[in-house]
């Protein structure tokens, strides 16, 4: 009979934590919708440029020159679209012009520095500036922007926010749908399931009659692509300036560490919490703007070091994957 009264307490305590829970965060969750409306630009350039997710989170491969990927597909967007007139086209030659160059870092450097952290380090900071001065060589250090189509230019009318930038709600739709695509490609797929084993063992997989090789290039092909995609959308929100590069690659690095490596949802909420830690600290804090992001980056390494979305398993496959 006295083992009843002491089932129920936690019951009862149980019955209480979802309502304290939506306590908490509803506000949370209030505030980020409101940030999302308000300052979703940068948000879309932190998520699109995490195609870093798959060669450094994932593969395990330090590609420091992921930012001027950004840089170069945003000029060879521009250059395009000045001379087609056309955005979509733009956006193609951005893709496509990271996705070759990321090809042949991956051919030429990256496949043979498997497991060198330091090796890959210096030689794609030492490729990053090439990169960069070669666009300022060729496209000059003016600012540079284009417009949007004209049939996502312009305003819709919302309940709350009355008159809201059309190409801005196509940003967020297009991270949502990104995200998922991505998710779904490494974990639904079967090219995905021999991304995950070739990270795991490389032998294993390539025993089995894969091209790891192939594979691989295949992978880092994409995520640069997704840094020239980045770069050509990024600029029509924004601009182009020279020096973006080195910004968007530490801002992307970032929301790997914070999010977890290798997690397309931890990605998201990294991104989310560093643009949100930006945005905020520039419009009420504005010379401590980028200390709230560090000091984001050292509570998740202190309390979470494998990421918000990380495993503890990713760290030991990463430590696995350069012997």
């Amino acid at each position: 009979m006295s083992a009843v009264p002491a089932l129920a307490a936690p019951r009862a305590a149980r019955s209480w934590r979802p309502w304290i829970v939506a306590a908490l965060w509803t506000p949370v969750v209030a505030f980020v919708v409101w940030a999302l409306f308000f300052h979703n630009a940068k948000l879309f350039l932190l998520t699109t440029l995490n195609g870093i997710t798959l060669v450094f989170g994932l593969m395990k491969n330090v590609n420091l020159a992921h930012g001027s990927l950004y840089l170069l597909g945003a000029y060879i967007g521009y250059w395009v679209g000045d001379k087609s007139g056309s955005w979509l086209l733009a956006v193609a030659a951005g893709f496509a012009a990271a996705a070759l160059v990321g090809l042949v870092l991956q051919v030429a450097v990256f496949r043979h520095m498997q497991g060198e952290d330091l090796r890959q380090t210096l030689v794609t900071i030492g490729l990053s500036i090439i990169i960069a001065d070669i666009c300022l060589w060729v496209f000059g250090g003016e600012v540079h922007q284009f417009d949007p189509p004209k049939i996502i230019y312009g305003g819709i009318d919302l309940p709350i926010v009355d008159r809201y930038p059309t190409y801005r709600l196509l940003l967020l739709a297009i991270s949502i749908v990104m995200g998922v695509l991505l998710w779904l490609f490494l974990q639904r797929t079967r090219v995905g399931m021999m991304i995950r084993a070739g990270v795991d063992d490389r032998g294993m997989l390539a025993a089995s009659g894969v091209n790891v090789q192939l594979v691989f290039a295949v992978t880092f092909a994409i995520g640069a692509g997704l840094a020239g995609f980045g770069g050509v959308v990024g600029a029509t929100a924004l601009s182009i300036t020279p020096g973006e590069d080195t910004r968007y690659l530490l801002a992307s690095l970032m929301v790997v560490i914070i999010g977890g490596m290798g997690s397309i949802p931890g990605a998201a909420v990294g991104a989310l919490l560093i643009a949100l830690a930006e945005q905020y600290g520039v419009a009420y804090a504005p010379t401590y703007g980028v200390v709230f992001q560090f000091l984001i980056l050292v509570l998740a390494l202190a309390f979470r070091p494998q990421g918000i979305l990380g495993t503890a398993w990713s760290a030991g496959a990463a430590k696995a994957g350069r012997k």
